[in-house]
């Protein structure tokens, strides 16, 4: 790096000779003034205001101007003799914790570099003294014309300079603070908080400029004559916020949303779908087990499964007698319902079964499955009963019925 001033640290009797170089550079796109009509490019040039001549650099002075408009020419040779003890010295002065130095002083970085093998030694040993004080030193300094301030702090192993405007370059912050007393809830504030957690930090050295990137491709664009497409503003809301909460709220959805971009599906679990388990069937076993759909008792001979569907479109489960078979209503009144009553048992048979299944139908509508299925199982046990062994055949059921 080229070296823009060279000079010495003044660090008490000890003296570093140093070499300034620039700490930034400036990466903002350059245009030129042209003329539309032609494209010529427009150039400043200085013109002698008496005489309207151009001049060159090197018949062009220094003067100030005074209250009346009279120039007062000054010259080099007359800024050389004045007492300036920090024209080739960087002078320290303080030494003072970081945060006492205000950023709105902050002004152009520089780095200084040691000049020459005999200022290594005075340099590293500054450079470890500021290490281990966590201190900066406060400096003057003179630079292009001026005498500056300065604070010298330790990055990586190298002093840089920072320059500082002197304190009476700051501006009281006057008319910049909203009007009137402002109160502020802690509702908004904890929304604030939170915005400022999912924002989370940044890698600073992930930050770039995106304006310049746009101008760079724009002029590609435009040096191979291809179209350039105008691009879709973003809504920014023209800074206007209509709920504090709700805009607070959005935000933090928003950049909740782009913090898990690369993540979806990884969120908290709730999917919006349901878990789904599958039923266990029930069978019904063989004697000596209870069934455990209708919660009937035990009952002898070979269980078989009978299933019934209620109105409201359950379905009920009932163990029967193997030898029994599928039969009408009882002539002594005793009433039972079943799910496979024959259409063809007759017509009396036929409306018995139905009459029978119409209130069955009404009592399963009304009533809890439990109960229905308990009563279901109390009138087969009730219905076997009267009956004995004795076994209808289906002339008998119509002789009874009619």
């Amino acid at each position: 790096m080229r070296s823009i001033w060279n000079g010495a640290i003044s660090f008490g009797l000890v003296s570093i000779p140093i070499k300034l170089v620039n700490a930034t550079e400036n990466h903002s796109i350059s245009f030129r003034q042209i003329h539309l009509a032609d494209g010529g490019r427009i150039r400043y040039r200085k013109v002698c205001e008496l005489d309207e001549e151009e001049v060159s650099g090197g018949e062009i002075g220094k003067a100030y101007e005074d209250a009346d408009g009279t120039m007062i020419p000054i010259t080099d040779e007359d800024l050389a003799q004045l007492p300036l003890p920090t024209a080739k010295t960087i002078e320290i002065v303080a030494f003072v914790p970081a945060d006492r130095i205000d950023p709105l002083q902050m002004d152009a970085a520089y780095y200084l570099s040691a000049n020459g093998v005999p200022a290594a030694k005075p340099y590293t040993l500054l450079r470890e003294a500021l290490k281990r004080s966590n201190r900066v030193a406060v400096a003057k300094y003179a630079l292009r014309g001026r005498e500056r301030l300065g604070m010298l702090r330790v990055v990586d192993d190298v002093i840089a300079m920072h320059g500082l405007l002197w304190p009476d370059e700051i501006r009281a912050p006057q008319d910049a603070a909203p009007d009137g007393d402002i109160t502020v809830r802690d509702a908004e504030l904890d929304l604030a908080d939170a915005l400022m957690d999912t924002l989370g930090e940044v890698d600073m050295d992930s930050l770039h400029d995106d304006y310049r990137e746009a101008v760079e491709e724009l002029v590609a664009a435009k040096a191979a004559g291809e179209i350039v497409l105008p691009a879709e503003p973003d809504d920014t809301g023209d800074g206007k916020v209509i709920d504090l909460i709700a805009a607070l709220e959005n935000s933090v959805r928003a950049a909740r949303k782009s913090r898990n971009a690369e993540g979806a599906g990884d969120g908290d679990g709730d999917s919006g779908m349901a878990d789904v388990h599958p039923i266990k069937k029930t069978t019904s076993k063989t004697s000596g087990k209870t069934t455990r759909t209708t919660g009937a008792e035990q009952t002898t001979g070979t269980a078989k499964k009978t299933t019934h569907r209620t109105p409201t479109g359950k379905t009920v489960t009932r163990s029967g007698s193997s030898t029994a078979k599928k039969s009408a209503p009882k002539s002594t009144g005793a009433k039972k319902s079943t799910s496979t009553t024959k259409k063809s048992a007759g017509s009396a048979g036929s409306a018995g079964s139905r009459t029978t299944a119409k209130k069955t139908t009404t009592k399963a509508a009304t009533k809890t499955e439990t109960k229905n299925a308990t009563k279901n199982a109390t009138k087969k046990r009730t219905s076997s009963s009267s009956g004995g062994t004795t076994k209808k055949t289906a002339p008998s059921r119509k002789r009874a019925s009619a």
